[in-house]
């Protein structure tokens, strides 16, 4: 009976420490977590705007080119980053705008940079999904999301809207990955609601 008392508060004090211990560490190591999600975010903006970005740029540096070159702009209910290679008052290069969405597994989520008059993509990020590796994957991989670059954002008929799959050649349709038609489907239905938004806005 003593043995089994023992083993309880034994155990209870084990458990009482190791939440104690994994709380203080949360808590330590929030702040460099929060940073590091700021930095890829900024990242993935430049990215997406094509901003020169110099190899092995820290986190810190990041946020500073980010805050030098990209403008948060409110157009409408629209959040919009502007990319003016000479500063604020300088004449825009590339605006770009934040997507979501439920992906096949889980949500995804990126940046759609576009030219300032709103005709053509000019860059594509996705900082956050969790597609099948090898299929939907592989919509993060630099050869899809260069597939992007200078497709129209209007069909023939003027409509807003862009294409992912196969079909007959069009401005704004792009091939989508092979075994991937669902990914793909969710990330178009995204990617259509944003440029919908924001053509809405002009």
């Amino acid at each position: 009976m003593k043995g089994s008392a023992y083993t309880l508060i034994y155990a209870a004090a084990l458990g009482t420490v190791c939440a104690l211990v994994l709380t203080f560490a949360a808590s330590f190591t929030a702040p460099y977590q929060q940073a590091n999600r700021e930095a890829e975010e900024a990242k993935n903006i430049l990215v997406a705007l094509n901003v020169p970005i110099p190899e092995k740029t820290p986190a810190k540096e990041l946020l500073i080119l980010r805050d030098e070159k990209v403008q948060e702009i409110k157009r409408g209910e629209v959040t919009t980053y502007v990319y003016s290679p000479g500063g604020a008052n300088a004449k825009p290069e590339a605006v770009a705008i934040r997507f979501a969405g439920r992906g096949l597994w889980a949500p995804i989520k990126g940046y759609l940079a576009m030219d300032p008059g709103l005709t053509k993509i000019r860059g594509i990020t996705f900082y956050e999904q969790e597609e099948t590796p090898g299929l939907g994957g592989e919509i993060v991989k630099d050869w899809f999301r260069q597939t992007f670059i200078d497709l129209a954002i209007r069909g023939a008929d003027g409509k807003p809207g862009i294409i992912i799959g196969t079909g007959e050649d069009a401005p704004n349709r792009v091939d989508g990955i092979s075994g991937a038609t669902m990914t793909c489907n969710k990330v178009q239905q995204m990617l259509n609601e944003a440029i919908k938004s924001i053509v809405k806005e002009k």
